[in-house]
């Protein structure tokens, strides 16, 4: 019986490997052991960001919560503040849509935080 080589399995796997780094650059894209430790460190940044965007989302949702309750005259401690003591219980992902998407929703939502604010 004929020896078994690896021929068609390794052609296969470094096919996989190459398609995967397509569109990186020099030989990155074109070198398969370049390429497969290129796509291991984009395997660790992959993992790593899917929760720093939780971060960054979080982030984004403040600085609109802020500007948009700075143009009705309250800060954004002051604005959830007002909303707590209101009893509004309405998550910064909501609130910041809310203040690009439905400005006068909103107004009425800092309104309602002013008329809660403690003295």
């Amino acid at each position: 019986m004929p020896r078994a080589k690896t021929g068609t399995v390794r052609r296969a796997k470094h096919k996989k490997v190459l398609k995967a780094a397509k569109g990186y650059w020099g030989l990155r894209s074109k070198s398969f052991r370049i390429a497969q430790q290129t796509l291991l460190n984009a395997a660790d940044y992959e993992y790593r960001d899917r929760r720093d965007k939780k971060t960054v989302m979080r982030r984004l949702w403040i600085s609109r919560i802020n500007a948009a309750s700075r143009q009705h005259g309250l800060t954004y401690n002051r604005f959830l503040a007002g909303l707590r003591t209101a009893g509004v219980e309405i998550d910064r992902k909501v609130l910041a849509d809310l203040a690009v998407r439905e400005p006068e929703s909103f107004a009425h939502l800092v309104e309602l935080s002013k008329g809660n604010q403690a003295a």
